[in-house]
């Protein structure tokens, strides 16, 4: 392990209720839970005045709304989070060329590799800045953790929210680690924490007493021998720059089951244009399919097709997860569907015959027709209909001809409710439209932070 704390860890505050509350001056101070709304939708963050209720990450929306129901309820933006966490990402790559995203909201950094600290001081030094210039570029704020290795700069970051800075001091791990619960170690989630607790282990300190032999013989080999090592506060894994897409996937969750067969066929074909979509987004193409369903007892299957060759092409995707529904009994009903791709590679040209190949192979399986109306996405006769319903989703942009920039407040029996105000106003006045008023329209989400005019000049 390194001798000075020179990883960093950046975890940013309540992301997403966060860049709510900067974007909606009315929000600010108050509870805000991001997530989806219908019956059976989760919480995807909230912010900290929601979290004094009780209400926090992947709690079930309908008991976040029993517990706070006075709080603001916004669908995710996402587009609009992924537009900040390029920003975040761009001021990490200035401190080093060695970043390891984990999600939008969080990264690891190697601040050895990028020259940009070398001891204590240093790194304290730097991670202060970035924290200044995050709040400079973006409005919000960030908790930096560093350490001498990933573990602890995770742990550190936790231990410094929110919007604060913790450093650990290379030799003085053992010490904070052993009256930790074994939860704050990487690998162990409820499933081993509670056999752990069954054999009399709740701290770290209390694997770490225990030997490397006893955790070797409750957890086995690999994972006892690993968690041994966290336990020491021995972690040697480097921060990697770049991480290679694994699968490229898509699901939804129903509000209601689906029991009719031909619904769920459909909303496979529609799921399997949707990846292609985005496997064709990433320059990718692959080779196994796979389906998930979710039935309503919560059973989870999944099932798995590998062609001969790499494919980007929608009717081969869609034809094998229709083969691979065929063998998914689904008269219960289903809650969740789900289509991917795997086995990833580079598309080439080089590809095209083992397209042609599985696509034929595909229309000849057991003497299945061919589905020549799967040509165009079976999304697009929602997406037509889509400015006819005029559906309006909480805390999305709006642009009304007469009162300018606003969002969504909620819609409902043919109206809709916007708050207009903008990222630097006031909180602004609410008004309420017909859905289909002609002087509303959806907009862009605005920037957080105003560029200064020389900012500006050198974008454009």
């Amino acid at each position: 392990m390194r001798t000075a704390p020179t990883i960093l860890h950046l975890d940013m505050d309540a992301f997403f209720a966060s860049a709510e509350q900067a974007a909606k001056p009315s929000l600010r101070g108050k509870a805000v839970i991001v997530g989806g709304l219908g019956p059976r939708g989760v919480v995807a963050t909230c912010s900290y005045e929601a979290r004094v209720f009780g209400v926090h990450s992947a709690m079930p929306m309908a008991q976040a709304r029993r517990l706070a129901p006075n709080a603001a309820y916004l669908v995710p933006r996402f587009g609009f989070y992924r537009e900040i966490s390029e920003q975040v990402m761009g001021l990490l790559r200035e401190l080093s060329p060695l970043v390891e995203p984990l999600s939008l909201d969080e990264a690891f950094v190697d601040l050895e590799a990028g020259g940009a600290a070398w001891d204590e001081a240093s790194a304290r030094l730097a991670g202060a800045k970035l924290r200044a210039d995050i709040r400079a570029v973006t409005g919000l704020t960030g908790s930096v953790g560093l350490a001498a290795s990933k573990m602890l700069a995770k742990i550190a970051s936790e231990q410094a929210k929110p919007d604060g800075l913790v450093v650990i001091d290379p030799g003085t791990e053992r010490e904070l680690l052993a009256p930790m619960s074994v939860r704050i170690l990487p690998g162990v989630g409820p499933a081993t924490g509670d056999h752990l607790r069954r054999a009399g282990i709740t701290t770290v300190g209390e694997i770490a007493e225990a030997g490397e032999d006893e955790v070797i013989r409750l957890l086995g080999k690999a994972h006892g021998t690993g968690l041994y090592a966290m336990a020491l506060a021995h972690d040697e894994r480097a921060v990697v720059a770049e991480r290679d897409t694994k699968s490229v996937s898509v699901e939804d969750t129903y509000d209601v089951d689906i029991h009719d067969r031909v619904r769920v066929r459909m909303e496979v074909q529609r799921l399997a244009d949707r990846c292609v979509r985005r496997l064709r987004g990433a320059h990718l193409s692959g080779r196994t399919i796979v389906l998930k369903v979710r039935r309503y007892d919560f059973s989870t299957l999944t099932r798995s097709e590998t062609l001969r060759g790499p494919t980007d092409d929608p009717s081969v995707v869609r034809e094998a997860a229709a083969r691979l529904l065929e063998s998914v009994d689904t008269t219960g009903g289903v809650r969740l569907l789900g289509v991917g791709v795997s086995g990833l590679a580079d598309y080439t040209q080089e590809d095209l015959f083992a397209q042609v190949q599985a696509q034929e192979e595909a229309r000849a399986h057991e003497g299945e027709p061919e589905h020549p109306a799967h040509d165009e996405p079976q999304e697009s006769a929602g997406e037509q209909e889509a400015p006819a319903l005029r559906r309006w989703a909480a805390g999305h942009d709006v642009r009304h001809a007469e009162f300018g920039h606003g969002w969504v407040q909620g819609s409902g029996i043919g109206r809709v409710t916007v708050r207009f105000e903008t990222p630097d106003s006031e909180p602004g006045r609410v008004r309420t439209f017909r859905v289909d008023d002609p002087e509303l329209e959806p907009a862009e989400p605005l920037p957080l932070v105003r560029r200064r005019p020389k900012e500006a000049s050198q974008a454009d």
